[in-house]
């Protein structure tokens, strides 16, 4: 393992705690040996083209400094290759790195973990999903949550969390159930109606809500997490409990878990339920349909337990 690293920073992660948590990362590894070098995009692919850069010139470790977004860039980096990933996670969410038992928002202590297991044993091999090219580490959402995102993205005010809770109150008053036609590996297509679907390689997003708690980032398999129709005052009752991942066992829950997932909308009722998007670690993949398949040991993350 060469003692060359790279740090891969965001710094206007978590309202500037990427550019304030680099500093102290950097002199972490640099006291325990290591050669590090800080790179930074001006824009998201910039800083993409900057970090595969890296690695193909042999970088011994790419560390993401930031939120889940900065981690979903250096996903797509590493995935694939023999460059193992460090995550000092200071952003707002950090559900990567809380499905990874990684330390969060101690830019020291993921420093330390990052250089004990470069010195170490290099990290442990864990699952990710892919749809198409984009490599995610949590979850696929579709359906409401996604409709609330494309709604946030859509809005210049407030700023924000706030932004995206008035997205879901907006949304909330216009909820709908959407026609899925899900099929599971190479099983038999379901038709379900429901109010999202989220296909989880990690088991929360958003900032720690649950929604496939019981997934596993070393298991080979998605935990997929079907919400079906739901009244406005039922969905309010149970979205408390997604923080807590006891939303499982709601009536209106059904779970699976298969290593290919397809989601499309049922083309008979398109029109209807609109256009669906999926979102994978927060980040637009496109309109359903789409197909995330899990790659088992697709990169090896420094410091995972």
């Amino acid at each position: 393992m060469t003692s060359d690293i790279t740090l891969f920073v965001n710094p206007s992660a978590g309202r500037g705690r990427g550019a304030h948590a680099a500093q102290p990362a950097a002199r972490v590894l640099r006291d325990a040996g290591f050669s590090v070098r800080t790179v930074v995009g001006t824009d998201a692919a910039d800083a993409l083209r900057r970090a595969r850069e890296a690695v193909a010139g042999g970088t011994g470790a790419l560390i993401a400094v930031g939120g889940d977004g900065m981690t979903s860039l250096a996903l797509q980096a590493v995935a694939g290759t023999r460059t193992p990933l460090g995550v000092v996670a200071v952003g707002t969410g950090n559900d990567f790195a809380r499905a990874a038992a990684l330390p969060v928002r101690d830019p020291v202590a993921a420093a330390r973990v990052v250089a004990g297991a470069l010195k170490g044993d290099g990290g442990r091999a864990v699952d990710l999903g892919r749809v198409g090219h984009t490599w995610f580490g949590t979850v696929l959402a579709s359906g409401f949550d996604s409709r609330v995102n494309d709604r946030g993205n859509r809005m210049r005010f407030p700023t924000g969390r706030l932004r995206y809770d008035l997205a879901m109150l907006a949304e909330l008053a216009a909820l709908h159930t959407v026609p899925y036609r899900l099929r599971l590996d190479d099983g038999p297509v379901r038709c379900v109606e429901a109010t999202l679907v989220a296909v989880g390689n990690g088991g929360s997003y958003g900032g720690g809500m649950r929604i496939c708690g019981q997934a596993r980032l070393d298991d080979g398999l998605f935990d997929v997490t079907v919400v079906g129709p739901c009244r406005r005052s039922t969905l309010l009752r149970v979205f408390p409990k997604v923080y807590r991942g006891t939303h499982l066992g709601h009536p209106r829950v059904t779970t699976y878990r298969a290593a290919k997932v397809t989601l499309e909308v049922d083309p008979r009722a398109a029109a209807e339920a609109g256009i669906v998007t999926g979102y994978a670690d927060g980040e637009r993949l496109g309109p359903l349909p789409l197909t995330a398949e899990t790659v088992p040991a697709a990169v090896r993350l420094l410091g995972a337990r």
